[in-house]
């Protein structure tokens, strides 16, 4: 028993947590992600994901273990694709290109909501429980959240397959590009995850996420102006 007391003593309970929320971020922002994939291809016709149960909020539902870890690692990772089938839409290419993009949208809205978020509960510690560990954790959920939310939209966009960004640009190749680009997807990822090692895309990404995080924070301060007109 003395080595367990010993154990949990020296826990770096600070360090804990911090993970913790990393990895509820991580999940939420993926959840989310492919949530709206699966619903945009639904409005537009097409019921497979409604089919496999990827209609959900469920993170098990969509969850890729070496996606989820790259998002704690690197800041930008990848879930469980959603399945999709072209055939539904009426206009296949602009179909996958508008299911495609609702990924990476969602996360830049939920991005801004949880900077927004994050100023309310600013302005209630301000004004009126300050020192409340509830709310200092929740401020940084909302921070780490809007964060990777910004980087995984970010990344997602990248024109580069299996990546969102591949589906958009593909609306606007001939068909005939677009179909063979679509055949090589399977191998794009095993090409991204070595371009990844490399660190090329670090720096381009981390200076395009902090841009679009500094303007996404200041937008959102108008959620601490909002709580302080109330609790001032």
């Amino acid at each position: 028993m003395g080595a367990f007391a010993d154990f949990f003593q020296h826990l770096d309970w600070d360090g804990l947590s911090w993970l913790l929320t990393q990895a509820l971020a991580v999940l939420f922002c993926l959840t989310v992600h492919e949530t709206c994939h699966g619903l945009a291809a639904f409005a537009l016709g097409d019921p497979t994901a409604k089919r496999q149960h990827r209609l959900s909020l469920n993170p098990l539902r969509h969850l890729d273990p070496i996606g989820a870890l790259m998002m704690l690692v690197a800041g930008f990772g990848w879930a469980k694709p959603v399945p999709v089938d072209m055939r539904y839409f009426k206009y296949p290419k602009s179909g996958m290109a508008v299911t495609a993009l609702a990924g990476p949208v969602s996360n830049f809205l939920l991005a801004f909501l949880s900077l927004f978020l994050y100023h309310i509960f600013f302005a209630i510690l301000v004004f009126s429980y300050a020192g409340n560990p509830f709310f200092f954790w929740m401020m940084d959920f909302f921070l780490v959240t809007g964060v990777l939310s910004i980087s995984l939209g970010l990344f997602n966009l990248i024109p580069f397959p299996p990546l969102d960004g591949s589906k958009v640009l593909g609306a606007f190749l001939p068909d005939q590009a677009y179909y063979k680009l679509m055949r090589y997807e399977r191998f794009g990822m095993l090409l991204l995850v070595a371009v990844l090692a490399t660190d090329l895309l670090n720096q381009p990404l981390s200076t395009a996420s902090t841009a679009v995080f500094e303007a996404f924070y200041q937008a959102a301060g108008i959620g601490f102006d909002l709580a302080a007109v109330f609790l001032g």
